[in-house]
């Protein structure tokens, strides 16, 4: 049996990136394949591409840390692998080889951004896929251009009432052709891998129990095609739990080490930044923790966890979640059963409640499990 961790949106780009992971290292350590999302470039590049919220790149040293902290693979398909452009895609790739991480979702094209990542634990083969649904177009890699591997998301909007410009009911749904290629991509990884896994960059960002209209079906969609686990992050915030067809689907991982100060405005800022801060008040209700500079998230996104699964050569044998919680100085700490873990795992379930998502859970050791 072998044991698959995985947690949400990796940041880091602040100073001695390694002291930042060291409350969770002991932690992660105990699972054979560990997973995490790489949200920015990191690069030496200088460039700025991107038309979504400013991400500069982070220093390549600090894939050394995250492989020191016991990750082994880094999933890249999200909206700001590319606002380095082409070098920082390339960049952020041969540092994580470099740094002994395998990578996947993102590449110089479209066909390399769609190769799993591939490794081998206890006699089993497991592969992971990674695709983006949100921000820009950008980002998507094409047959000749550098990007991630993603999935198109349409959105419609209708007026519930007979007064135009007034709110609308909004409804998204992915584009069939794109459900249609991840299934063709997980029933391939299916043929040569014990065990699959997808990672999904998705969902409405700081908001932790509303799920958009097109999260489920795309999730389940993994799950139909033959994947024995989906694990999603991007909206920096914990979010629900489900069992589908009895394997797990964490519709948001939330943030694990998240630690910059490219989005906190600097006194008298006038530029993105500033005006980032100022939609964020207005969009999600919330301003960030002014002691925490380098944390410019909701302060319920200190809530978080690391996904636990456990797979044999018959799969998925349990499923669950070490709940977590931020530090004042911006490090994920594992809790196990205590009050404090009881306190952050009571708020998941109630947001998965909230949610509308089916999962029972329980405790098991240090470690909340999942129950159809």
């Amino acid at each position: 049996m072998i044991t698959v961790m995985s947690v949400g949106d990796l940041v880091v780009d602040e100073p001695d990136p390694a002291s930042f992971f060291a409350p969770a290292a002991q932690t992660l350590r105990r699972g054979d394949v560990v997973i995490g999302h790489v949200e920015v470039p990191h690069s030496t590049s200088t460039a700025q591409v991107s038309t979504d919220v400013p991400a500069p790149p982070a220093d390549p040293a600090a894939l050394t840390a995250i492989a020191g902290a016991g990750f082994h693979v880094v999933t890249l398909a999200g909206n700001h692998v590319y606002d380095a452009g082409d070098q920082g895609v390339a960049d952020t790739i041969k540092y994580a080889a470099e740094a002994g991480l395998v990578t996947t979702g993102a590449g110089l094209t479209l066909d390399e951004a769609r190769r799993p990542a591939l490794v081998e634990r206890g006699g089993l083969r497991v592969g992971v896929l990674s695709y983006n649904c949100v921000g820009p177009r950008e980002s998507w890699a094409t047959s000749r251009k550098p990007g991630c591997a993603y999935l198109k998301v349409l959105t419609h909007y209708e007026l519930d009432h007979a007064s135009p410009g007034g709110p609308p009911a909004v409804y998204t749904f992915a584009d069939p052709a794109h459900l249609e290629r991840m299934a063709a991509d997980v029933e391939a990884l299916a043929v040569e891998a014990d065990v699959v896994l997808v990672s999904l960059h998705k969902g409405v960002g700081h908001t932790p129990a509303a799920l958009a209209m097109y999260e489920r079906p795309v999730a389940r969609a993994a799950i139909d095609a033959g994947a024995h686990a989906v694990f999603a992050h991007h909206a920096h915030i914990m979010r629900g739990i489900e069992l589908y067809r009895g394997r797990p689907i964490y519709h948001g991982l939330g943030n694990f080490v998240t630690v910059t100060h490219a989005l906190t405005p600097a006194l008298g800022d006038a530029g993105e930044r500033a005006d980032w801060a100022r939609r964020r008040k207005e969009l999600y209700g919330f301003a960030p923790d002014p002691g925490m500079p380098f944390y410019p998230f909701h302060p319920e996104s200190r809530n978080t966890a690391v996904a636990v699964c456990r797979f044999d050569r018959d799969g998925l044998v349990s499923a669950g979640f070490v709940p977590c919680w931020i530090d004042d100085a911006g490090r994920p700490t594992p809790l196990g059963d205590c009050g404090e873990g009881r306190r952050v795992a009571a708020y998941i379930e109630d947001i998965t409640r909230r949610a509308g998502l089916a999962a029972e859970f329980g405790w098991e050791g240090g470690e909340v499990v999942l129950r159809g």
